[in-house]
């Protein structure tokens, strides 16, 4: 299984590249988790947040990995404690596909990609920044993948 995460923007700040090779680098072989950083379509003055995000949602859906299951990463989606997504996470690695999380832009996602999405994942009640989102995500499949393997980072 690899694990996609296919996400807007390209020019994120140090920290979040940062952040997000840490957590993804220490996912096993097995899980690899990879990014996928799409170009922000260029937005002029006459394109309002509606125009921008259905361009963003079409750049998402044509990366979608074939076959992948999709996860779509929205403030409207089911909020999951850890072991809740440790299961999840335990279903995807016995359906042997890949798994492509998707996250839009800072205007959210199209309701073109919540309708393709085979499951709606929010992280919080909270809004976050979009570029938060990439270590918020590498982060908590890690800690799934630990739970998972009785490995000592998840302590709860």
């Amino acid at each position: 299984m690899r694990l996609h995460l296919v996400a807007i923007g390209q020019r994120m700040p140090d920290w979040v590249t940062a952040g997000f090779e840490d957590y993804a680098a220490r996912m096993p072989r097995d899980a690899r988790l990879h990014l996928n950083a799409l170009n922000i379509p260029a937005r002029s003055r006459a394109m309002d947040a509606g125009t921008l995000r259905r361009h963003e949602a079409a750049a998402l859906l044509s990366a979608i990995p074939q076959q992948a299951l999709v996860v779509a990463l929205d403030e409207r989606g089911q909020v999951v404690d850890t072991a809740a997504l440790a299961s999840r996470f335990a279903g995807w690695q016995q359906s042997g596909r890949d798994v492509a999380f998707l996250v839009g832009g800072a205007n959210g996602l199209e309701a073109a990609v919540r309708e393709r999405a085979d499951w709606i994942w929010s992280l919080s009640p909270l809004t976050f920044p979009h570029m938060l989102v990439r270590v918020l995500v590498a982060e908590q499949l890690y800690r799934a993948w630990s739970l998972l393997n009785h490995h000592p980072y998840h302590r709860a």
